[in-house]
């Protein structure tokens, strides 16, 4: 693991404290030094400054809203003025919002393509939708087999168990991968997402880049394998493969861990399977670039990022997510733009990071972070 990765991988740890620090133990009012309209908070949570008021409403990706739901708490304590509401409905259902001018961002775990950027500059007068990284995670293969409590498989296997070309839980596929387990001999029920999802973009982003041609779809939000059964977001998703023996589906981390679901290691080709965890996948965003989209150069406000799904390297977990927060560049509405700003540089902000670390998120790179806390002031 890089120096990087693990000085974020001991951040997690200091998330519980955080919550502490940001619970608030005095009241949050106008400093009389501030400028009109301008709050400030105590020291504990001085990263959260309060501009703007009214309701900031947001939709899209269920990958963050346990995150948002953190973030809501303490900012929402820190700036009364300002009410945050965000609706889940996935990341497809966010970008329509936000295209029709529903919402002042949405959360999408896919960036814009280039025909939603187009249809983003009816909604940015003048400007365009673009992708400021926020919430890193990483996408667990969930499982309940019965008798199964450390399951190994790899990106080929996962094909194809999704697309129904494996449908036993003892094929040789998955024995070899787990030679010193009992598998039974039962049907494997699998379960995706029915609504469009940027976690299934994820998904088979990776199957197609670590698959071997296991997986003959191209990566997108709407689900094309065949076979299995449809629950609706993360949730839904979590909630049935903890009621069905013998099931698998794929949600982040976060989901696993509330349900108290089984994930599974994987079998990147390294020396040992990787296991499904924050500190592996921060090894695997430490080697994320910026790639910007919708612009033939790459250039500009937006952030979005380039992942390696089919790592090799040892201790990088590769399902890994990235959900973005989409906003306008210019063309925002000026009545609630304040309020966006605010929330946006708290969530993006070190502390804000560290406090989402223990719920199955990952701490985004510094050198990430800081490319998107200089976008959020020009935001216009």
């Amino acid at each position: 693991m890089s120096r990087r990765a693990l000085r974020h991988a001991r951040h997690l740890t200091a998330a519980s404290a955080l919550l502490v620090l940001l619970a608030p133990t005095t009241g949050c009012g106008k400093d009389p030094a501030s400028p009109a309209g301008q709050a400030t908070v105590p020291a504990a949570a001085a990263s959260i400054v309060c501009n703007g008021s009214g309701q900031l409403l947001g939709a899209g990706s269920t990958a963050q809203a346990n995150a948002i739901d953190i973030w809501k708490a303490a900012f929402g304590t820190a700036c009364p003025n300002i009410t945050v509401t965000y609706g889940g409905g996935g990341s497809g259902a966010g970008v329509q919002q936000f295209n029709q001018g529903k919402v002042a961002f949405a959360g999408s775990d896919a960036p814009l393509k280039p025909e939603e950027v187009e249809a983003s500059k009816q909604a940015c007068t003048g400007g365009r939708g673009i992708d400021l990284p926020m919430v890193a995670g990483l996408i667990s293969i969930v499982h309940n087999v019965d008798g199964v409590d450390d399951l190994v498989l790899d990106a080929p296997t996962i094909a194809k168990i999704f697309n129904g070309r494996i449908t036993t839980w003892n094929d040789p596929a998955i024995t070899a991968l787990n030679p010193n387990a009992t598998l039974p001999d039962t049907t494997i029920q699998s379960f995706h997402r029915g609504d469009d999802s940027g976690t299934t973009a994820n998904l088979t982003a990776y199957l197609a880049a670590a698959g071997g041609g296991a997986w003959p779809y191209p990566p997108s939000k709407t689900w094309a394998g065949q076979g299995g059964q449809s629950a609706n977001g993360s949730a839904g998703v979590a909630a049935q493969v903890k009621q069905v023996k013998n099931s698998i589906g794929y949600v982040e981390l976060s989901f696993a861990q509330t349900n108290g679901l089984k994930s599974a290691a994987i079998n990147t080709g390294a020396p040992g399977p990787v296991a499904a965890t924050a500190a592996n996948a921060a090894t695997t965003f430490a080697k994320a670039t910026v790639a910007g989209t919708g612009t033939s150069t790459g250039t500009g406000s937006d952030l979005t990022l380039d992942l390696d799904y089919a790592t090799k390297e040892p201790g990088a977990y590769p399902v890994v997510l990235v959900t973005y927060e989409i906003v306008c560049d210019k063309g925002n509405k000026p009545a609630t733009l304040p309020a966006l700003q605010s929330f946006l540089t708290y969530t993006i902000s070190e502390p804000a990071q560290q406090a989402i670390g223990d719920k199955g998120y990952v701490p985004l790179p510094p050198e990430i972070a800081s490319k998107v806390q200089a976008v959020i002031p020009t935001l216009s």
